[in-house]
């Protein structure tokens, strides 16, 4: 569990934005945690024959699905969003030693190096190291080549919900103040105290130190959240609402056979379904009414499909084993 704690100066100085770049470095998380990521399972079947020129091992290997992010990856966020170019070169312009410092720090992070490869990507993660002016130009080079392939084919779709998320926000923070923001933003999150709590693999706490906080929808954080604490700006990432209808027809990639079994409402409810819900934060996740999804919902129950449990007076929602096939589909 992380701790980010408030100040009187923090909270007046809470804003949004999104970055190109931001979804595009997430992206990479997804493609590498592949089919364990239900929602965007229809992107990972469409993007898997697309990447044939696109140095994946590298950038995998820069961004793992779990884990540290190196922060250089993650330009600042000036403006309320900014074009993937401009974005791009601020991350072309990072100093040498700390793209070298990060590198050396993610070849040597525990989490973020769990899986099979560990040994071919600690030592791509040395050579960028010990080269980083030569390093980071390589690494420019790919994900600017990956964008192009990977996400900028969907990216107007894209702005639209993020767009559409920061709208909702603003009239949040405008209407109930950070209390009722943080109350539906994503699941893992909970604010109390002048203390915004997030769920998370290790537990720490940090001082926003009058820094405020900026928070970026982003598609492919779902479902994580990502966090910065490091200056200039401390971050949470988080996915926008209606995310679980990002996919509903995407581009080339048809329909989906989860779609024909289940339908469309079912089918999308399910795949939003990659760690416990209610039935209110499913329906803002999915900008749908709750009662309509309860009926949803008790119905994939009966089936077996999801499960239900009690947490004092909260039900919470979970795909079964045999969701999770049906999401992952045939291998």
């Amino acid at each position: 569990m992380i701790h980010l704690h408030f100040s009187t100066e923090d909270l007046v100085r809470v804003r949004f934005s999104f970055s190109p770049v931001w979804e595009g470095v997430s992206s990479l998380r997804t493609l590498g945690a592949g089919r364990r990521n239900g929602l965007h399972t229809p992107w990972l079947r469409w993007v898997g024959s697309r990447l044939g020129d696109v140095d994946v091992d590298l950038l995998t290997a820069v961004v793992r699905p779990t884990g540290y992010i190196p922060d250089f990856l993650h330009p600042t966020l000036s403006h309320r969003s900014a074009g993937f170019e401009h974005g791009l070169a601020e991350v072309a312009a990072t100093d040498p030693e700390l793209v070298a410092a990060e590198l050396s720090h993610l070849a040597e992070h525990r989490v973020a190096q769990q899986g099979p490869g560990r040994e071919g990507r600690v030592r791509t993660l040395r050579e960028l190291a010990g080269e980083p002016r030569a390093g980071l130009a390589r690494i420019v080079a790919e994900l600017d080549r990956y964008w192009r392939v990977a996400v900028e084919p969907h990216w107007s779709r894209i702005e639209a919900l993020l767009q559409a998320d920061l709208k909702y926000r603003l009239d949040q923070l405008a209407t109930g103040g950070v209390e009722l923001l943080f109350r539906t933003l994503h699941p893992s999150l909970r604010f109390e105290d002048d203390t915004l709590e997030i769920v998370k693999y290790y537990d720490g706490h940090a001082e926003l130190r009058d820094r405020g906080l900026l928070l970026v929808p982003c598609v492919f954080a779902w479902p994580d959240v990502i966090v910065r604490t490091a200056d200039p700006q401390p971050a949470v990432t988080y996915s926008p609402r209606g995310v679980g209808r990002l996919w509903e027809s995407p581009a080339g990639a048809g329909r989906a056979p989860l779609v024909d079994v289940l339908g469309r409402s079912r089918a999308t409810i399910l795949t939003q379904l990659d760690l416990p819900m209610s039935t209110t934060q499913l329906a803002d996740q999915l900008d749908r009414t709750a009662p309509t999804l309860n009926v949803h919902l008790k119905a994939l129950q009966a089936a077996g499909i999801v499960s239900a449990r009690r947490t004092g007076r909260t039900v919470l929602y979970a795909r079964t084993e045999l969701g999770d096939s049906l999401v992952a589909g045939p291998e």
